[in-house]
Protein backbone atom coordinates (compact mmCIF):
# COMPACT_ATOMS: atom_id res chain seq x y z
CA UNK A 1 0.00 0.00 0.00
CA UNK A 2 1.18 3.54 -0.77
CA UNK A 3 1.87 6.20 1.83
CA UNK A 4 -1.25 7.83 3.25
CA UNK A 5 -1.55 11.39 1.92
CA UNK A 6 -3.06 14.00 4.29
CA UNK A 7 -5.96 16.09 3.02
CA UNK A 8 -4.09 19.23 4.15
CA UNK A 9 -0.49 19.64 5.27
CA UNK A 10 1.26 22.74 6.58
CA UNK A 11 5.04 22.49 6.16
CA UNK A 12 7.01 25.12 8.10
CA UNK A 13 4.50 27.80 7.07
CA UNK A 14 4.95 31.49 7.88
CA UNK A 15 2.97 34.58 6.94
CA UNK A 16 4.72 37.95 7.25
CA UNK A 17 3.02 41.29 6.63
CA UNK A 18 5.40 44.21 5.92
CA UNK A 19 3.95 46.56 8.54
CA UNK A 20 3.59 43.96 11.30
CA UNK A 21 6.34 43.60 13.90
CA UNK A 22 5.82 39.84 14.32
CA UNK A 23 4.74 37.18 11.81
CA UNK A 24 0.99 36.53 11.69
CA UNK A 25 1.87 32.84 11.39
CA UNK A 26 5.31 31.60 12.36
CA UNK A 27 6.93 28.28 11.26
CA UNK A 28 3.82 26.12 11.62
CA UNK A 29 3.74 22.43 10.67
CA UNK A 30 0.93 19.89 11.13
CA UNK A 31 -1.32 17.59 9.11
CA UNK A 32 -5.08 17.23 8.69
CA UNK A 33 -6.11 13.73 7.64
CA UNK A 34 -8.99 12.92 5.31
CA UNK A 35 -12.22 12.76 7.31
CA UNK A 36 -10.86 14.88 10.18
CA UNK A 37 -12.93 17.57 11.84
CA UNK A 38 -10.08 19.95 12.66
CA UNK A 39 -10.76 22.98 14.85
CA UNK A 40 -8.26 25.85 14.86
CA UNK A 41 -8.67 27.69 18.14
CA UNK A 42 -7.08 30.72 19.74
CA UNK A 43 -7.79 34.25 20.84
CA UNK A 44 -8.10 37.16 18.41
CA UNK A 45 -4.83 37.65 16.52
CA UNK A 46 -3.61 34.11 17.12
CA UNK A 47 -3.35 33.41 13.38
CA UNK A 48 -6.13 30.84 13.03
CA UNK A 49 -8.08 32.55 10.22
CA UNK A 50 -4.85 33.55 8.44
CA UNK A 51 -3.76 29.91 8.50
CA UNK A 52 -7.08 28.55 7.27
CA UNK A 53 -7.30 31.05 4.40
CA UNK A 54 -3.92 29.86 3.13
CA UNK A 55 -5.58 26.56 2.21
CA UNK A 56 -7.72 28.14 -0.52
CA UNK A 57 -5.14 30.84 -1.35
CA UNK A 58 -7.21 33.71 0.00
CA UNK A 59 -4.01 34.43 1.93
CA UNK A 60 -0.63 33.88 0.31
CA UNK A 61 2.16 31.89 1.93
CA UNK A 62 5.32 33.89 2.71
CA UNK A 63 7.49 30.89 3.60
CA UNK A 64 6.93 27.16 3.60
CA UNK A 65 4.29 25.08 1.81
CA UNK A 66 0.59 24.34 2.13
CA UNK A 67 -0.39 21.07 0.45
CA UNK A 68 -3.88 19.86 -0.45
CA UNK A 69 -4.02 16.18 -1.34
CA UNK A 70 -0.24 16.22 -1.58
CA UNK A 71 -0.07 19.13 -4.05
CA UNK A 72 1.21 22.61 -3.27
CA UNK A 73 -1.70 25.07 -3.40
CA UNK A 74 0.53 27.40 -5.45
CA UNK A 75 0.32 24.89 -8.31
CA UNK A 76 -3.47 25.38 -8.56
CA UNK A 77 -5.33 28.16 -10.32
CA UNK A 78 -6.74 30.04 -7.26
CA UNK A 79 -10.25 30.44 -8.71
CA UNK A 80 -10.47 26.77 -9.68
CA UNK A 81 -9.05 25.76 -6.28
CA UNK A 82 -11.74 27.73 -4.43
CA UNK A 83 -14.51 26.20 -6.52
CA UNK A 84 -13.43 22.78 -5.27
CA UNK A 85 -13.16 23.75 -1.61
CA UNK A 86 -16.31 24.58 0.35
CA UNK A 87 -16.25 27.83 2.34
CA UNK A 88 -18.62 28.98 5.08
CA UNK A 89 -18.31 32.36 6.83
CA UNK A 90 -20.05 33.93 9.82
CA UNK A 91 -22.62 36.01 7.93
CA UNK A 92 -23.43 33.09 5.56
CA UNK A 93 -22.33 34.96 2.39
CA UNK A 94 -25.63 34.43 0.56
CA UNK A 95 -26.43 36.66 -2.42
CA UNK A 96 -29.49 38.70 -1.33
CA UNK A 97 -30.78 39.21 -4.89
CA UNK A 98 -30.75 35.46 -5.66
CA UNK A 99 -33.22 32.80 -4.55
CA UNK A 100 -32.11 30.07 -2.17
CA UNK A 101 -32.12 27.67 -5.14
CA UNK A 102 -29.75 29.89 -7.13
CA UNK A 103 -27.56 30.45 -4.08
CA UNK A 104 -27.22 26.72 -3.48
CA UNK A 105 -26.32 25.80 -7.06
CA UNK A 106 -24.05 28.80 -7.69
CA UNK A 107 -20.76 26.86 -7.73
CA UNK A 108 -22.09 23.80 -9.64
CA UNK A 109 -23.47 26.24 -12.22
CA UNK A 110 -20.04 27.84 -12.59
CA UNK A 111 -18.66 24.33 -13.05
CA UNK A 112 -21.20 23.91 -15.91
CA UNK A 113 -23.24 21.07 -14.46
CA UNK A 114 -26.23 20.00 -16.64
CA UNK A 115 -29.63 21.50 -15.69
CA UNK A 116 -31.11 18.17 -14.56
CA UNK A 117 -28.22 17.59 -12.17
CA UNK A 118 -28.50 21.15 -10.83
CA UNK A 119 -32.19 20.66 -10.02
CA UNK A 120 -31.51 17.41 -8.21
CA UNK A 121 -28.65 18.97 -6.25
CA UNK A 122 -30.85 21.82 -5.00
CA UNK A 123 -33.50 19.39 -3.74
CA UNK A 124 -30.90 17.16 -2.08
CA UNK A 125 -29.21 20.04 -0.30
CA UNK A 126 -32.37 21.69 1.03
CA UNK A 127 -33.21 18.31 2.57
CA UNK A 128 -29.75 18.17 4.12
CA UNK A 129 -30.41 21.62 5.59
CA UNK A 130 -33.59 20.16 7.15
CA UNK A 131 -35.70 22.90 5.57
CA UNK A 132 -38.87 22.61 3.41
CA UNK A 133 -38.38 22.33 -0.35
CA UNK A 134 -40.64 25.38 -0.78
CA UNK A 135 -37.81 27.50 0.67
CA UNK A 136 -35.86 27.05 -2.57
CA UNK A 137 -37.93 29.80 -4.17
CA UNK A 138 -37.53 32.22 -1.27
CA UNK A 139 -34.91 34.93 -0.89
CA UNK A 140 -32.37 35.03 1.98
CA UNK A 141 -34.13 37.94 3.74
CA UNK A 142 -37.25 35.77 4.06
CA UNK A 143 -35.35 33.27 6.24
CA UNK A 144 -34.17 33.59 9.83
CA UNK A 145 -30.48 33.99 10.60
CA UNK A 146 -30.19 30.35 11.60
CA UNK A 147 -31.98 29.17 8.45
CA UNK A 148 -29.71 31.34 6.28
CA UNK A 149 -26.68 29.82 7.94
CA UNK A 150 -28.05 26.31 7.29
CA UNK A 151 -28.14 27.23 3.60
CA UNK A 152 -24.60 28.58 3.85
CA UNK A 153 -23.44 25.26 5.33
CA UNK A 154 -25.04 22.99 2.72
CA UNK A 155 -24.04 25.31 -0.12
CA UNK A 156 -20.44 24.46 0.77
CA UNK A 157 -21.30 20.85 -0.13
CA UNK A 158 -22.96 21.72 -3.44
CA UNK A 159 -20.15 20.73 -5.80
CA UNK A 160 -19.42 17.59 -3.79
CA UNK A 161 -16.35 19.19 -2.24
CA UNK A 162 -14.45 16.89 0.10
CA UNK A 163 -12.76 19.76 1.95
CA UNK A 164 -14.82 22.42 3.74
CA UNK A 165 -13.44 25.55 5.42
CA UNK A 166 -15.57 27.23 8.11
CA UNK A 167 -14.58 30.60 9.59
CA UNK A 168 -16.42 31.07 12.92
CA UNK A 169 -19.71 30.26 11.13
CA UNK A 170 -21.94 30.27 14.23
CA UNK A 171 -20.41 33.11 16.24
CA UNK A 172 -23.26 35.58 15.67
CA UNK A 173 -26.12 33.17 16.49
CA UNK A 174 -28.07 32.69 19.71
CA UNK A 175 -27.06 29.64 21.83
CA UNK A 176 -29.94 27.34 20.85
CA UNK A 177 -29.66 28.09 17.11
CA UNK A 178 -25.90 27.71 17.36
CA UNK A 179 -26.25 24.33 19.05
CA UNK A 180 -28.70 23.18 16.38
CA UNK A 181 -26.26 24.12 13.60
CA UNK A 182 -23.35 22.48 15.41
CA UNK A 183 -25.36 19.26 15.47
CA UNK A 184 -26.22 19.64 11.77
CA UNK A 185 -22.58 20.11 10.76
CA UNK A 186 -21.40 17.28 13.00
CA UNK A 187 -24.00 14.86 11.61
CA UNK A 188 -23.27 15.83 7.98
CA UNK A 189 -19.51 15.48 8.51
CA UNK A 190 -19.86 11.99 9.99
CA UNK A 191 -22.44 10.86 7.41
CA UNK A 192 -20.63 12.23 4.34
CA UNK A 193 -17.03 11.73 5.50
CA UNK A 194 -16.01 15.29 4.62
CA UNK A 195 -12.84 16.94 5.94
CA UNK A 196 -13.68 20.14 7.80
CA UNK A 197 -11.29 22.88 8.95
CA UNK A 198 -13.21 24.99 11.46
CA UNK A 199 -12.01 28.27 13.01
CA UNK A 200 -13.40 29.13 16.45
CA UNK A 201 -12.47 30.99 19.64
CA UNK A 202 -14.89 28.88 21.71
CA UNK A 203 -13.23 25.89 23.39
CA UNK A 204 -16.61 24.28 24.17
CA UNK A 205 -17.41 24.34 20.45
CA UNK A 206 -13.99 22.94 19.53
CA UNK A 207 -14.15 20.09 22.04
CA UNK A 208 -17.67 19.17 20.98
CA UNK A 209 -17.06 19.12 17.22
CA UNK A 210 -13.41 18.28 16.66
CA UNK A 211 -11.55 15.05 16.10
CA UNK A 212 -8.37 17.18 16.06
CA UNK A 213 -7.79 20.46 17.93
CA UNK A 214 -5.03 22.90 16.92
CA UNK A 215 -4.28 25.57 19.53
CA UNK A 216 -2.63 28.78 18.27
CA UNK A 217 -1.31 31.86 20.10
CA UNK A 218 0.43 34.94 18.68
CA UNK A 219 1.09 33.12 15.40
CA UNK A 220 2.68 30.15 17.15
CA UNK A 221 1.50 26.53 17.17
CA UNK A 222 0.98 25.64 20.84
CA UNK A 223 -0.60 22.19 20.79
CA UNK A 224 -2.17 19.66 18.41
CA UNK A 225 -4.22 16.75 19.71
CA UNK A 226 -7.57 15.05 20.12
CA UNK A 227 -10.11 16.73 22.44
CA UNK A 228 -9.21 14.14 25.11
CA UNK A 229 -5.49 14.90 24.81
CA UNK A 230 -6.08 18.65 25.01
CA UNK A 231 -8.35 18.23 28.06
CA UNK A 232 -6.13 15.87 30.00
CA UNK A 233 -2.69 17.04 28.92
CA UNK A 234 -2.83 20.80 28.22
CA UNK A 235 0.59 21.93 26.95
CA UNK A 236 0.85 25.07 29.10
CA UNK A 237 -1.04 27.68 31.10
CA UNK A 238 -2.35 29.34 27.92
CA UNK A 239 -4.11 26.12 26.88
CA UNK A 240 -5.42 25.71 30.43
CA UNK A 241 -6.84 29.24 30.33
CA UNK A 242 -8.62 28.50 27.03
CA UNK A 243 -10.09 25.33 28.53
CA UNK A 244 -11.00 27.01 31.82
CA UNK A 245 -11.00 25.63 35.34
CA UNK A 246 -14.60 24.49 35.10
CA UNK A 247 -13.99 22.55 31.90
CA UNK A 248 -10.83 20.97 33.37
CA UNK A 249 -12.79 19.74 36.38
CA UNK A 250 -15.58 18.47 34.14
CA UNK A 251 -13.06 16.31 32.28
CA UNK A 252 -13.53 13.86 35.15
CA UNK A 253 -16.86 12.91 33.60
CA UNK A 254 -15.44 12.06 30.18
CA UNK A 255 -16.48 8.40 30.26
CA UNK A 256 -20.07 9.17 31.27
CA UNK A 257 -22.51 9.52 28.39
CA UNK A 258 -25.92 11.16 28.46
CA UNK A 259 -27.66 7.79 28.00
CA UNK A 260 -26.01 6.56 31.21
CA UNK A 261 -27.87 9.11 33.33
CA UNK A 262 -31.07 9.84 31.39
CA UNK A 263 -34.49 8.90 32.77
CA UNK A 264 -37.93 8.41 31.22
CA UNK A 265 -39.58 11.63 30.04
CA UNK A 266 -43.05 12.85 30.88
CA UNK A 267 -44.60 13.47 27.48
CA UNK A 268 -47.93 14.24 25.86
CA UNK A 269 -49.29 13.88 22.34
CA UNK A 270 -49.43 16.88 20.01
CA UNK A 271 -53.19 16.56 19.60
CA UNK A 272 -54.06 16.13 23.30
CA UNK A 273 -56.54 18.50 24.90
CA UNK A 274 -55.58 21.13 27.47
CA UNK A 275 -57.61 19.40 30.23
CA UNK A 276 -55.61 16.23 29.55
CA UNK A 277 -52.38 18.22 29.77
CA UNK A 278 -53.45 19.83 33.05
CA UNK A 279 -54.36 16.44 34.52
CA UNK A 280 -50.98 15.00 33.52
CA UNK A 281 -49.12 17.95 35.05
CA UNK A 282 -51.06 17.52 38.29
CA UNK A 283 -50.45 13.76 38.45
CA UNK A 284 -46.71 14.08 37.88
CA UNK A 285 -46.31 17.36 39.79
CA UNK A 286 -44.52 19.13 36.91
CA UNK A 287 -44.90 22.57 35.36
CA UNK A 288 -43.89 21.61 31.80
CA UNK A 289 -44.61 18.71 29.45
CA UNK A 290 -42.62 17.58 26.43
CA UNK A 291 -44.77 17.25 23.30
CA UNK A 292 -44.36 14.46 20.72
CA UNK A 293 -46.19 13.29 17.60
CA UNK A 294 -47.55 9.78 17.03
CA UNK A 295 -44.04 8.51 16.22
CA UNK A 296 -42.43 10.04 19.33
CA UNK A 297 -40.69 12.82 17.37
CA UNK A 298 -40.07 15.73 19.73
CA UNK A 299 -42.09 18.78 18.67
CA UNK A 300 -41.53 21.12 21.62
CA UNK A 301 -42.97 21.69 25.08
CA UNK A 302 -45.81 23.40 26.90
CA UNK A 303 -45.72 25.21 30.23
CA UNK A 304 -48.28 25.60 33.00
CA UNK A 305 -48.20 29.39 32.56
CA UNK A 306 -49.14 29.20 28.86
CA UNK A 307 -51.73 26.55 29.60
CA UNK A 308 -53.35 28.76 32.23
CA UNK A 309 -53.36 31.85 29.98
CA UNK A 310 -54.88 30.00 27.01
CA UNK A 311 -57.08 27.44 28.75
CA UNK A 312 -60.36 28.96 27.59
CA UNK A 313 -59.43 29.85 23.99
CA UNK A 314 -57.12 27.02 22.86
CA UNK A 315 -58.37 23.57 21.90
CA UNK A 316 -55.25 21.40 21.93
CA UNK A 317 -51.64 21.18 23.05
CA UNK A 318 -50.47 22.16 19.54
CA UNK A 319 -52.07 25.59 19.99
CA UNK A 320 -49.72 26.57 22.84
CA UNK A 321 -46.64 24.64 21.71
CA UNK A 322 -43.20 26.21 22.22
CA UNK A 323 -40.88 24.75 19.59
CA UNK A 324 -37.54 26.33 20.47
CA UNK A 325 -35.71 24.23 23.05
CA UNK A 326 -32.27 22.84 23.70
CA UNK A 327 -31.62 19.09 23.37
CA UNK A 328 -28.80 16.56 23.71
CA UNK A 329 -28.07 13.22 22.05
CA UNK A 330 -27.85 9.93 24.02
CA UNK A 331 -24.25 9.26 22.92
CA UNK A 332 -22.93 12.71 23.78
CA UNK A 333 -20.58 12.96 26.74
CA UNK A 334 -21.61 14.74 29.92
CA UNK A 335 -18.33 16.66 29.71
CA UNK A 336 -19.71 18.47 26.64
CA UNK A 337 -23.05 19.33 28.23
CA UNK A 338 -22.55 19.55 31.99
CA UNK A 339 -22.40 23.34 32.36
CA UNK A 340 -25.17 23.89 29.81
CA UNK A 341 -27.56 21.57 31.62
CA UNK A 342 -26.73 22.80 35.12
CA UNK A 343 -27.00 26.47 34.13
CA UNK A 344 -30.42 26.19 32.47
CA UNK A 345 -33.48 27.53 34.26
CA UNK A 346 -35.31 24.30 33.48
CA UNK A 347 -34.88 21.25 35.70
CA UNK A 348 -34.15 18.91 32.78
CA UNK A 349 -33.05 18.74 29.16
CA UNK A 350 -34.63 16.42 26.53
CA UNK A 351 -32.59 13.64 24.94
CA UNK A 352 -33.31 12.89 21.26
CA UNK A 353 -31.85 10.29 18.90
CA UNK A 354 -30.67 10.83 15.31
CA UNK A 355 -34.27 10.73 14.05
CA UNK A 356 -35.38 13.47 16.46
CA UNK A 357 -37.27 10.93 18.59
CA UNK A 358 -37.58 11.64 22.30
CA UNK A 359 -35.73 8.89 24.17
CA UNK A 360 -35.29 10.39 27.63
CA UNK A 361 -34.40 13.41 29.76
CA UNK A 362 -31.40 14.38 31.83
CA UNK A 363 -32.32 16.06 35.10
CA UNK A 364 -30.21 18.34 37.24
CA UNK A 365 -30.66 15.85 40.08
CA UNK A 366 -29.13 13.03 38.04
CA UNK A 367 -26.09 15.20 37.30
CA UNK A 368 -25.66 16.02 40.98
CA UNK A 369 -25.61 12.27 41.67
CA UNK A 370 -22.81 11.88 39.11
CA UNK A 371 -20.82 14.59 40.88
CA UNK A 372 -21.26 12.87 44.25
CA UNK A 373 -20.19 9.56 42.78
CA UNK A 374 -17.09 11.07 41.16
CA UNK A 375 -16.08 12.84 44.38
CA UNK A 376 -16.80 10.09 46.91
CA UNK A 377 -17.23 6.94 44.82
CA UNK A 378 -18.21 3.71 46.55
CA UNK A 379 -16.56 4.88 49.77
CA UNK A 380 -18.90 7.82 50.05
CA UNK A 381 -21.87 5.57 49.26
CA UNK A 382 -20.84 3.20 52.04
CA UNK A 383 -20.29 6.10 54.42
CA UNK A 384 -23.76 7.49 53.73
CA UNK A 385 -25.34 4.08 54.32
CA UNK A 386 -23.43 3.73 57.59
CA UNK A 387 -24.65 7.10 58.76
CA UNK A 388 -28.24 6.16 57.88
CA UNK A 389 -27.95 2.90 59.80
CA UNK A 390 -26.49 4.72 62.82
CA UNK A 391 -29.48 7.03 62.84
Amino acid sequence: MGEKIPMVEFKDVSKIYPKMKNPAVNHISFEIDKGDFCCLIGTSGSGKTTLMRMINRMNSVTKGEVLVNGKNVKSFNPVNLRRHIGYVIQNNGLMPHMTIRDNIILVPKLLKWPKEKLAGEAQKLIQMAELPESYLDRYPTELSGGQQQRIGVVRALAANQNLILMDEPFGALDPITRESLQNLVQNLQVRLGKTIVFVTHDMDEALKLATKVVVLHDGQLIQVGTPEEILHHPANDYVKSLIGEERLSEAKYETVKVKNVMTNPIKIDLGASLPDALTMMKEHRVDTLLVVDNSDHLKGYISIDDLQRNYSNASSVSDILITKLSTVGPDEYLRDNFSRIMSRNKSYIPVIDGDNKLVGIVTRASLVNVVYQKIWGDKGHTQNNTEKEAN
